[in-house]
């Protein structure tokens, strides 16, 4: 036998292993996959990441794969679904992590799950599924089950890697919540919310197609699953569901500190305003006397008075004071 397929092709094949009666047989390399699949009772896990289309080719020619398919997994910008070609299955799933610059970076995990293969295709940002191997080779019992099971381990892997990241978008709310109610309203924390929004929604597309995906894998339309695997995928699909409800919900109370940050930036711009205006009411006061008492005419009968420029002055002061009052009591000031 050649050398196994992932040592000869780094970067694009990771893995490639025969499994029978839920236990691995060996490292397969690609040529000799059409006698490993001529075996009854075995099926091929092949990995891959970011194969170059001469590489899919020979893959989609192994095993008979459809055009359609092929060119999908080529293009790496689909959503989440699910399709089936004759006896196979072609699942897309979104994976998502958070970058150094704290931002969410989306890849592709692409499936193709037939009687006696999954061939598991990664782009971009995606954790390895080496875990995922792993876990499923040290339950014989379960790896049994056949490809069916393999489907569900992947996008059980896929769908937990979600939850730190609602739960880390959920703390940034918290965050966001305390700064609008300690009065630190400003124009950056408008925007943090935005570009929080938009992250949510980012995931949303994510997540909520993963819903339809469950639903048929659950359901009995699906001849590839086995009876006994279903439930696997039921639990899920409630996991999709609590994600998706989580995003909804974080999307919302968003929303509400929106408007809550607004809300309070206007009171603020109105408590300012408020204050400008009694000062300019107080301060129109003097600036109206002493517009008055500028202006150059000859007969001002208070100009020969003794007492007129402290009664003046004095009228003034109690003026600008009363207003002062007034205004402070009003909350104005």
């Amino acid at each position: 036998m050649g050398a196994p397929c992932y040592a000869r092709r780094v970067g694009e094949i990771v893995n490639c292993v025969s499994y029978s009666d839920g236990r691995r047989v060996a490292d397969v390399p690609l040529e000799t996959i059409s006698e490993v699949l001529d075996v009854d009772g075995q099926f091929v896990w092949i990995g891959l990441h970011d194969p170059s289309e001469p590489l899919l080719r020979t893959v989609q020619e192994e095993f008979g794969l459809h055009d359609l398919a092929i060119e999908d997994a080529l293009q790496a910008h689909q959503r989440p679904k699910l399709e089936e070609y004759g006896s196979g299955l072609f699942v897309v799933l979104r994976t998502a992590e958070v970058g150094a610059d704290h931002q969410l970076e989306f890849g592709e995990t692409h499936l193709f799950v037939g009687p006696s293969y999954v061939v598991s295709i990664r782009h971009g940002a995606s954790r390895s599924y080496a875990d995922v191997r792993t876990r499923v080779e040290s339950a014989p019992q379960l790896l049994r089950k056949g490809p069916g099971f393999v489907l569900y381990a992947l996008m059980d892997f896929v769908v937990d890697q979600y939850f730190p990241i609602v739960d880390a978008l959920e703390d940034d709310l918290d965050a966001l919540e305390a700064a609008i109610f300690a009065g630190h309203v400003s124009r950056t924390l408008t925007e943090r919310i935005y570009n929080l929004k938009r992250e949510l929604l980012r995931l949303k597309r994510a997540v909520s197609p993963l819903i339809e995906v469950c639903n048929r894998l659950v359901r009995y339309d699906v001849s590839l699953i086995h009876d006994d695997t279903r439930p696997y995928f039921r639990d899920v699909y409630d996991h999709v569901i609590r994600i998706n409800e989580t995003v909804d919900t974080v999307r919302e109370l968003l929303s509400s500190a929106l408007e809550a940050n607004l809300s309070l930036i206007s009171v603020g711009q109105n408590e300012v305003a408020k204050k400008l205006a009694g000062w300019a009411a107080i301060l129109a006061v003097p600036t109206m006397v002493a517009g008055i008492y500028g202006m150059n005419f000859q007969y001002m009968p208070e100009l020969g008075w003794r007492y007129g420029y402290p009664l003046v002055l004095g009228v003034t002061v109690a003026i600008c004071v009363t207003l002062w009052t007034r205004f402070k009591r009003s909350g104005w000031l």
